[in-house]
């Protein structure tokens, strides 16, 4: 059917009259031949100022130079089409959002003969999207705030009660040492109050996911029978432990030590749970999962480790804040509220995770997934370490001991002279290069953070002046370079003889058991 008298006509004044879109004609490379009133009003430019000038000049100056308009139009003559959003210059200089489309316009022959330019200015939209992002990134940010409150709060209300004892019991101590009184009492009490921040400080790092782990090959189901006397002697006799496992169930990737701390700390959990005593199941089983089942999770095959009790459950609102540190709700006093979230860093840290499912007044059940071991893996046995370090006995040693706070180094250095050893304190990385200068040592023994040159830095120093002279990191840090982890380590806090241990595995060649050496009490 012909096409109606005028036709031509009108749809020209429909496109030229438009005002929410820019339509506008290009030639094939690229020059304005026609101009609209909406491509006025988004613009700024009146027609006889455009055309004839190539489109080019709506970019901005960062897009002309990669080359953007010509690979707009090129794109648009090779596939017909062109379409992107993106930053365009208005007439006077400011700038727009812009949905463009560019279509490329042929004659019967095939032959390009120029592109039908269509853009829409979106910048409103753009700026409630940036306002919108602008806002969740706020409202994260007074989220985290919020959780940094809490963490801190706790932190410094667990660690004020611990200060509290340790400065107490060692003023006690000292007035009545004044006395000739026994103070081992309170000498007894700060000890124990120091354990307990060592403690706290693990867990942290547990949830923050800092901990130095371990991971290895690990039997779950003769961890579980290992830990039987643990648990009951920590249960107490109210409660009875049921374990259900496969014939089979295959070995678990985790640290075995902070596993058997996980299981644990889910146990005591589950006995709070139950006041007046009852049943604690802890279950073992194998299971596949996929990344659309858990997107949090690798797919693969992962070992399942639950605890089950037949307590008090949680509401919805308790089940909500479980992981969160601190978060405890039994009471002022009889818990840190950090042993959830302690296995859940855990886990996750192995590449697993947890779950809790509870339901009020039927019991709660926390899994632990992790990842299964690979097949065929054997692990090297360490059982006797602690005994081959202690067969070895000491010999009196020249030590330099480096540390930039005082009261640290004299602390080192204190443990050493009462093990025999002759010691040098230097509280610098270049202080103690001077020190070496001036005579021989049998060992180094440096903390690790320090300003100006930390301590890999001086052993290296040392590697380079003094080769095959044995230097020890002590460090408070969980995370450290790959080259400080060839190196003899001492985890901050420890005790004399772990110090001792470090040492006689530094001096004696034994490099298998020095990682362990400083952690043997964990074995």
């Amino acid at each position: 059917m012909a096409a109606p008298e005028g036709s031509g006509n009108c749809f020209e004044l429909l496109v030229q009259n438009v005002t929410d879109y820019a339509i506008y004609m290009l030639s094939a490379d690229g020059i304005v031949i026609s101009w609209n009133a909406g491509a006025r009003r988004f613009k700024g430019y009146e027609a006889e100022e455009i055309i004839g000038e190539h489109f080019s000049r709506f970019y901005t100056p960062e897009d002309q130079a990669a080359g953007m308009p010509a690979l707009a139009l090129e794109t648009a003559g090779q596939a017909g089409r062109f379409e992107a959003e993106g930053w365009r210059v208005r007439r006077d200089g400011t700038r727009f959002w812009a949905h463009v489309v560019i279509d490329a316009i042929r004659n019967a022959a095939g032959e390009l003969i120029g592109f039908a330019k269509i853009s829409r200015d979106l910048t409103e939209r753009q700026e409630m999207q940036l306002a919108l992002e602008e806002a969740r990134e706020a409202v994260l940010q007074a989220q985290k705030m919020d959780a940094i409150g809490k963490l801190t709060g706790g932190v410094a209300h667990d660690f004020n009660n611990l200060l509290a004892v340790i400065v107490g019991s060692l003023d006690l101590a000292r007035h009545r040492l004044a006395t000739g009184a026994d103070v081992s009492r309170y000498i007894d009490n700060a000890m124990t109050a120091a354990e307990r921040g060592a403690t706290l400080t693990q867990r942290m790092l547990a949830f923050a996911r800092k901990q130095e782990l371990k991971p290895q090959s690990v039997d779950c189901v003769a961890l579980v029978r290992d830990m039987a006397d643990l648990m009951k002697t920590t249960l107490g006799s109210g409660i009875a432990i049921e374990t259900r496992f496969p014939l089979h169930l295959s070995a678990a990737h985790a640290d075995p030590a902070q596993l058997e701390l996980a299981l644990l700390n889910l146990a005591m959990n589950a006995r709070d749970a139950m006041p007046g005593g009852g049943r604690i199941i802890i279950e073992g089983a194998e299971t596949i999962l996929s990344k659309a089942q858990r997107t949090d999770l690798e797919g693969g095959h992962y070992v399942r480790l639950s605890v089950i009790d037949e307590g008090e459950g949680m509401d919805a609102a308790t089940l909500e804040r479980a992981r969160e540190p601190f978060f405890t709700t039994k009471g002022v006093g009889k818990g840190t509220g950090l042993g959830l979230s302690m296995v859940h860093g855990f886990a996750e840290q192995c590449g697993g995770s947890m779950t809790i499912v509870s339901e009020q007044g039927r019991g709660t059940m926390v899994s632990l997934l992790l990842p299964m071991a690979p097949a065929g893996r054997v692990e090297e046995a360490v059982d006797d370490i602690p005994n081959a370090l202690a067969s070895v006995v000491a010999e009196p040693l020249v030590i330099l001991a480096v540390d930039d706070d005082d009261l640290v180094l004299t602390n080192t250095a204190g443990m050493l002279e009462e093990l025999g050893h002759t010691v040098f304190q230097a509280t610098s990385g270049a202080d103690a290069l001077r020190v070496l200068e001036q005579g021989s040592v049998d060992l180094v023994i440096t903390d690790y953070a320090m300003p100006g040159m930390t301590g890999t830095q001086l052993a290296d120093e040392i590697d380079m002046r003094t080769p095959g002279l044995p230097v020890v990191i002590i460090t408070g840090f969980a995370e450290l370079p790959p080259n400080v982890t060839r190196r003899p380590r001492l985890d901050k806090p420890f005790k004399q003889a772990e110090l001792a241990r470090i040492v006689t595995a530094a001096t004696r060649g034994g490099q298998k058991l020095i990682r362990l050496a400083a952690h043997s009490d964990d074995l």
